[in-house]
């Protein structure tokens, strides 16, 4: 791919000091004493972090995460005055449909590297030729390879943007999107938006049920489950999501200076994704994609590129558009692209049709599976992208 639009390759040669500091920095921690409970309900678990500690120091291999991103295409362009690193992995299918998909917190590319296989190469896979897909995964401004904004206004709608415009520049005239988590609020602003050449777009959270919490049905059974799950997310498991969309600045601090601080603040994002992450270090049960490695290698993504942060910024500008758009009393554009959506069941809320239905009126594809989390893509590559071909294969002569 040649320099003259602006792209240029990227390659990751992480210093060996850098490496050599991390270790020291974790071998240095200071411990607190241990919860009181049994449970998750006061934080991430001592024995757990403890676990995530020794095996960062002793056995992880930076190195070998290095290697497996450096053998695939990656590149960096500049849009809207910030650097952007993307993976762009083409099938060599040539019929093949482009897509973009976009992570989430606290995520990166490396929870989507699973699935890579899966939606260039279906043959190889269990799916047929016509599924396959050319790849482009961007890494979010501010997370990992990609650059810090420098002003304010980066949130979700102008993301979308750019990413329309990474789109446009890789020569995709026509193109569908997916994301879960941020990545979910994203390819959401991208199906209101409808740039030229979207035709449809994918998610696995169903991000607008935080503001629409007391709107939603609660009438089956399912419905009010989902509806409990939500309450006690909102009440319960809420910390980080408080902390970043007021004080990123604040908890930054923490997440620059200590690493293993940085790791139990990742971790402690919702209950089942923690419980399975725990389970992979203390028992060294790994949960699907879910294994020691790949946790480490994320943490380690965050450390090294120095964007726990920057990363945290993304809520409080979500935030903030949230209360414009509550005290302007106007709800956003509808989508009018074709939407698609997978309910995982360790989802931190696993939004039934109806939900789904309210948000997106006439959603095109819905499909309940039957296990899978929030880190869906990552977890269970398999089922994720069996789900993203279904739920594409519509458009594909569009």
């Amino acid at each position: 791919m040649s320099d003259d639009n602006g792209i240029r390759p990227f390659q990751l040669n992480t210093p060996e000091e850098a490496i050599e500091d991390l270790r020291r920095r974790i071998t240095a921690t200071r411990w607190p004493s241990s919860e009181l409970v049994t449970d998750r309900s006061q934080g991430v678990q001592l024995a757990t972090v403890q676990e995530v500690a020794r095996f960062w120091t002793t056995e992880h291999d930076w190195r070998a995460c290095e290697a497996k991103l450096n053998a695939l295409p990656q590149y960096t362009t500049e849009i809207d005055g910030v650097e952007i690193h993307f993976i762009h992995v083409r099938s060599a299918h040539e019929d093949a449909l482009p897509l973009i998909m976009t992570h989430g917190w606290p995520g990166s590319v490396i929870e989507l590297l699973g699935v890579i296989g899966p939606l260039t190469d279906p043959t190889a896979h269990g799916g047929q030729a016509e599924d396959a897909f050319h790849l482009v995964l961007p890494s979010l401004p501010g997370y990992g390879f990609s650059g810090e904004p420098t002003e304010l206004g980066w949130d979700s709608a102008r993301m979308a943007r750019a990413w329309a415009q990474l789109m446009n520049r890789l020569g995709y005239s026509r193109y569908v999107a997916q994301g879960g988590d941020v990545g979910a609020s994203v390819t959401d602003a991208m199906g209101r938006q409808a740039p030229d050449g979207l035709l449809g777009i994918h998610v696995n959270l169903l991000a607008a049920a935080i503001g629409l919490k007391d709107q939603l049905p609660a009438n089956s059974a399912q419905e009010r489950a989902a509806h409990d799950a939500l309450t006690t997310f909102t009440t319960d498991g809420f910390g980080y999501f408080l902390e970043q969309s007021t004080r990123p600045q604040t908890i930054g601090y923490a997440l620059l200076d200590s690493p293993v601080g940085l790791a139990a603040w990742m971790l402690d994002h919702d209950t089942d994704s923690y419980y399975k992450m725990s389970r992979a270090f203390v028992d060294g049960e790994p949960v699907g994609g879910l294994s020691r490695e790949t946790i480490v290698d994320n943490i380690t993504l965050y450390w090294l590129t120095g964007t726990g942060t920057s990363a945290a910024r993304w809520y409080w500008e979500f935030g903030r558009f949230q209360a414009a758009a509550d005290a302007a009393g106007q709800p956003p554009p509808p989508v009018s692209v074709p939407v698609g959506f997978t309910a995982f069941p360790g989802e931190i809320w696993a939004a039934p049709r109806s939900w789904v239905e309210a948000v997106y009126p006439g959603v095109a594809y819905f499909n309940e599976v039957d296990r899978g989390g929030h880190f869906a893509a990552w977890e269970e590559p398999e089922i994720f992208s069996a789900e993203v071909r279904a739920a594409f294969r519509p458009l594909r002569r569009a």
